[in-house]
């Protein structure tokens, strides 16, 4: 298990950045998927949109160098890059809704082998409400989880979600520390490992049941 949080999520935010490719129109949620924007490739030209109205965002700002107008959903200080442009909530939604997303980046509470995201709590607990997310989840081609493992120790990927849910069946990629899951309708499939775990380990905790195939592989995170 990796015990280094900074380390397990830049290894996250690197192998979601793999995912990215030529042309496409990304959502990273607040938290751990704003990371993804440091690691996209210099290669590859993909448009990232913030739902606080912003298409043409660019990595985070640097310290020292921030512009206060410019920040993303979580308000953290980012960047935009050329012919990027900012609009109101009313169009970054219908850009969301309208199915013009091609994959978002989220972070989750819980996930399960259906395909289940719970991604929130009760107001003046863990995080404020759901926010964009209903939106997202419902209205992008792809969805990423980005996440740690386990919370707490607890596993994070469980059979059937214990918290209320933000969409039902819409996961299709869970990308942790510790391995890449693909989300099918046989359930779970476990595809990629870190090189610093084991099988047997990231069965210890998980939760939900794993399909393991025989050609499972090691994570590309460089």
């Amino acid at each position: 298990m990796i015990k280094d949080n900074n380390l397990a999520k830049e290894i996250i935010a690197k192998r979601v950045a793999k995912e990215l490719k030529d042309g496409q129109l990304v959502n990273l949620g607040i938290g751990l998927p704003t990371m993804v924007a440091n690691y996209i490739p210099s290669h590859i030209n993909v448009i990232l949109q913030s739902e606080n109205g912003m298409v043409g965002m660019g990595p985070t700002a640097i310290v020292g160098s921030e512009d206060k107008y410019i920040t993303n959903a979580g308000g953290q200080f980012v960047t935009i890059l050329p012919k990027g442009c900012f609009f109101d909530s009313s169009m970054s939604f219908t850009i969301i809704r309208g199915g013009h997303v091609d994959i978002t980046v989220l972070g989750a509470l819980e996930v399960d082998q259906e395909g289940n995201l719970a991604n929130w709590i009760v107001p003046g607990k863990m995080v404020p409400g759901m926010g964009g997310a209903m939106d997202l989840v419902t209205g992008a081609k792809k969805v990423i989880i980005a996440m740690q493992h386990t919370g707490k120790g607890e596993p994070k990927i469980l059979k059937k979600c214990a918290l209320p849910l933000t969409a039902k069946g819409a996961v299709n990629m869970i990308v942790t520390e510790l391995c890449v899951l693909e989300v099918t309708s046989e359930g779970l499939i476990l595809r990629e490992i870190h090189k610093d775990t084991t099988i047997e380990e990231i069965l210890s905790l998980t939760d939900a049941n794993l399909i393991i195939p025989a050609d499972v592989k090691l994570m590309e995170t460089d």
